[in-house]
């Protein structure tokens, strides 16, 4: 592209964004159990006010496609820190809703900040990899990168919202393809599966024996492919590994006691199948596996559902609204909204690949990254697979911040990668 020349959008990525927003809105009518029908924009209905924020968020999308391309690299930092200070705020001037200081109150409106900060953390990730002389095999520059993307998600937590906290973990997705090891990652899976083994098992130290045989395993096989036996410092870096598993093990019930709150505890309880509870906090996981299970391969049909149309799914319009695709529009229906959003994420990847700027490529694996797990832990989430953490589908779920947010998140990349032949530093 010459300068000059008109930018091209990416026509696959923009069908898909339509496609979703067209599904989410009819599963948003069809949940609202409407008794007497009003017109599409009746805002007494959640279904009116979700057409008025898929209007503003057009709106957003025509600024940013107007905006000089440059303009996200160059105040991506000050972006980042305005967002920091609006999760700040919340602690003096937030509303509480739902037992979460998670909003600002503008009038009838509320505003989420926790849904722009994503975006903000990404151009600022972005913004940082591509300095020059950055680089993650750097101490000094790991622990930066680590600080800007901890920062948001230590503001969220205390919130209390937890769910949008754990979202920043999908920044691993970028930091490996600029060059982070995979050991991050796996030390990561293997906290979170020792934590779970010894809280199913009920004793430490059996989980903590396939830890060392999964590590011994690893150890052997290098061993073999080097041909050499294992040096001293990495058999005293073993042991010591295997120590810090032992103390993390043993610490396992006092964390999961004393500092997760009842109802974390609780949905974690209902997962890994320690208690049932159906009646109580497992009532919307119950509800909502009752209702996908018996929409069976076409579905019941729009506003034919008998639980979403009863109303026997709670938060179903915004977190659980998956479960009104099941039943009513059924295998079939459901399977397209998956195929929808692993095109999506499959398509990020490419155009992510293919970007001349290292500044986009990252912000577009940010992209990417950050669409999956919202994607794959609110299905799983919804099908009783994951503990409910309270994250939207996007651009499906009701709700005005959450569809702005991943709005102006995706159409950013969205214009950088239009410009990819002539946007250079």
């Amino acid at each position: 592209m010459g300068i000059g020349d008109k930018p091209k959008f990416d026509i696959y990525i923009i069908l898909i964004y339509l496609a979703l927003l067209l599904i989410g809105w009819l599963t948003i009518y069809s949940a609202a159990q409407v008794s007497q029908y009003n017109g599409i924009l009746d805002m007494d209905q959640l279904y009116g006010k979700q057409i008025l924020w898929i209007g503003l968020a057009i709106v957003i999308i025509t600024f940013i496609l107007a905006m000089d391309v440059k303009f996200f690299e160059r105040f991506g930092s000050i972006i980042y820190i305005i967002s920091l200070l609006s999760l700040l705020g919340l602690f003096v001037f937030g509303k509480e809703l739902n037992g979460a200081k998670s909003w600002y109150s503008l009038g009838s409106m509320t505003l989420q900040p926790s849904e722009f900060a994503k975006a903000a953390t990404a151009l600022a990730v972005a913004k940082f990899l591509s300095g020059i002389n950055i680089s993650l095999k750097n101490t000094r520059d790991l622990l930066l990168v680590g600080l800007i993307i901890a920062l948001p998600a230590l503001f969220i937590i205390p919130q209390p919202d937890p769910g949008s906290a754990l979202v920043y973990g999908a920044f691993f997705f970028a930091l490996h393809r600029e060059g982070l090891s995979l050991w991050y990652l796996s030390l990561v899976l293997v906290a979170i599966g020792l934590f779970l083994g010894t809280l199913v098992l009920g004793t430490w130290w059996i989980a903590l024996i396939v830890l060392i045989a999964m590590s011994v395993i690893y150890m052997l096989s290098r061993k073999r492919r080097h041909k050499k036996r294992l040096p001293k410092p990495r058999i005293v870096l073993f042991l010591i590994i295997s120590g810090i598993c032992v103390l993390y093990s043993l610490s396992t019930n006092y964390i999961f006691n004393n500092l997760l709150e009842d109802r974390h505890r609780n949905r974690i309880d209902i997962v890994l199948g320690r208690v049932e509870d159906n009646q109580g906090v497992g009532y919307n996981i119950n509800q909502s596996v009752i209702a996908v299970g018996s929409g069976g391969l076409t579905g019941k049909g729009l506003l034919e559902g008998t639980q979403t149309q009863g109303g026997f799914v709670p938060e179903q319009e915004t977190d659980f609204i998956f479960s009104a695709i099941g039943e009513e529009w059924g295998f079939i229906g459901a399977s397209l909204v998956i195929i929808l959003f692993m095109s999506l994420c499959y398509r990020l990847v490419i155009m992510a690949e293919r970007q001349k700027n290292q500044f986009a490529r990252i912000y577009g694996y940010s992209v990417a990254g950050i669409f999956f797990i919202h994607f794959f832990v609110n299905i799983g989430m919804v099908l009783g697979l994951l503990p409910t953490v309270g994250i939207p589908l996007p651009f499906m779920s009701y709700g005005g911040s959450g569809l702005w947010g991943f709005t102006i998140l995706l159409f950013i990349f969205v214009k950088l990668d239009g410009h990819r032949m002539s946007y250079e530093h």
